[in-house]
């Protein structure tokens, strides 16, 4: 057989829904709010296949630019030879979620600002920079009454 070139080609499980997930969507999916600039992930179900995005979106990342009554307008950046294009593709409200990509960073904003007015309040400095981790020290295992075996591989034979 020959090569399918249709747009849904190689989507098979792509676009499959999960393993009992099936059926109905859950009407939480409808009931999030999208704002403008909010950024969201794109994955594309199988169930909806009205604003589906295409293949090349599915897993992307973009930002939310337009919001209309069940779609909304994504920014996504797309590989194009050899350059990154922004481009515009408007989706419906199942075919998206909102990103966590920026959890962890705001969770840590709102720490440090913590941090920063306490030590204010007690007049230390505090440093709130991420400093990477440093190896471990040197050190010696110690085995209790087990002696030493050394470990080397054994010669090839062949045996006929």
């Amino acid at each position: 057989m020959t090569n399918p070139h249709g747009k849904r080609r190689g989507t098979r499980d792509m676009f499959a829904r999960d393993f009992r997930k099936r059926g109905m969507i859950p009407l939480s999916t409808y009931m999030k709010c999208y704002k403008n600039g909010d950024i969201v992930d794109i994955k594309g179900c199988g169930t909806v296949t009205k604003g589906m995005p295409h293949k090349v979106y599915h897993g992307k990342t973009g930002r939310v630019y337009n919001v209309t009554k069940r779609a909304v307008g994504v920014i996504v950046n797309k590989r194009v030879r050899g350059s990154i294009l922004a481009k515009k593709i408007n989706l419906r409200v199942e075919h998206i979620s909102h990103s966590k990509c920026r959890d962890d960073f705001l969770n840590r904003v709102v720490k440090n600002e913590l941090v920063k007015k306490e030590a204010k309040a007690s007049g230390v400095f505090v440093c709130t920079r991420r400093a990477p981790v440093n190896p471990r020290s040197a050190h010696t295992v110690k085995g209790k009454g087990i002696s030493v075996e050394e470990v080397c591989p054994i010669r090839y034979e062949f045996i006929a």
